[in-house]
C-alpha cells in the first residue's frame, strides 16, 4: 500500500512539474518575458505596428513630443538681418542741419551701379554709393518700439534729412543725436550722411 501511494505522489509531482514547465515556456507568461508594461530603456522594443516610431523628425522632435511656445526660434530683428546687395542706383538729397535755425549743408548723391556720377556733390560720394550698393536698405528706418531701452547719451542738436530713391524705392529718413539709439542709427548711415554726427 505504501509503495503505491509513493508512486502516485511521484507521478503527480512529475505531471505538476511538466505543467509548470509548460507555463514557463508559454509565450507572454512567466519565463524571461517582463510582466510590467513599462518599456525597457536598454533592450530594443518590439513595438506593435501601430506604435509610434522613435526616429526624430526634421525639426529634431520625437513624434510624441510637442514644441512648447517658449522654445520656438525667435526671428532676428530687422536691423540684424544680413544686407542683400542691390543694383547701386540712387538719387538722394541730403540736408545736414547743425542746430535749429542754422543753415543746412546740402549734398546731392547720384549713383549708377554703385559708382557716383558727375552730378554728385558729397564729401565722399564713392563710399556712399558703395555702401548703398552693399545694402540698399541702409536708409530704411522702422518705428522704434516704445519699450526699447536707449542710452541717455546726448550727441548734440545736429539733424539730418535724406530724401530720394535707392534702387527705385522711395526714401525719406530723418536722423538726430538725442539718445544712444538715434546716435547708433546715424552712425549706421554715416557713409551716406557724409558726417559721423557726434563730435563734429
Amino acid at each position: 500500500m505504501r509503495p503505491r501511494i509513493f508512486r502516485t505522489v511521484l507521478a503527480l509531482a512529475a505531471v505538476g512539474g511538466a505543467v509548470v514547465g509548460l507555463a514557463a515556456c508559454s509565450p507572454g507568461t512567466g519565463g524571461n518575458t517582463p510582466t510590467t508594461s513599462a518599456p525597457s530603456s536598454t533592450a530594443p522594443s518590439s513595438a506593435a505596428p501601430d506604435a509610434s516610431p522613435t526616429t526624430p523628425s526634421s525639426d529634431g522632435l520625437l513624434p510624441d513630443e510637442t514644441e512648447s511656445p517658449g522654445t520656438k526660434p525667435v526671428p532676428a530683428p530687422p536691423s540684424a538681418v544680413p544686407a542683400i546687395p542691390g543694383k547701386g542706383d540712387a538719387e538722394l538729397s541730403i540736408l545736414i542741419t547743425p542746430s535749429p535755425g542754422a543753415s543746412p549743408a546740402s549734398y546731392t548723391l547720384v549713383c549708377q551701379g554703385g559708382v557716383p556720377t558727375a552730378e554728385s556733390v558729397h564729401p565722399d560720394a564713392a563710399a556712399a554709393c558703395a555702401a548703398l550698393k552693399a545694402n540698399p536698405a541702409l536708409l530704411t528706418r522702422t518705428p522704434r518700439p516704445k519699450d526699447q531701452a536707449c542710452d541717455t547719451k546726448y550727441g548734440g542738436p545736429k539733424t539730418a534729412l535724406v530724401t530720394g530713391a535707392v534702387d527705385g524705392v522711395g526714401v525719406e529718413s530723418s536722423y538726430k543725436l538725442t539718445d544712444g539709439c538715434e546716435i547708433a542709427a546715424w552712425d549706421g548711415a554715416k557713409a551716406v550722411l557724409g558726417s559721423s554726427g557726434v563730435g563734429e
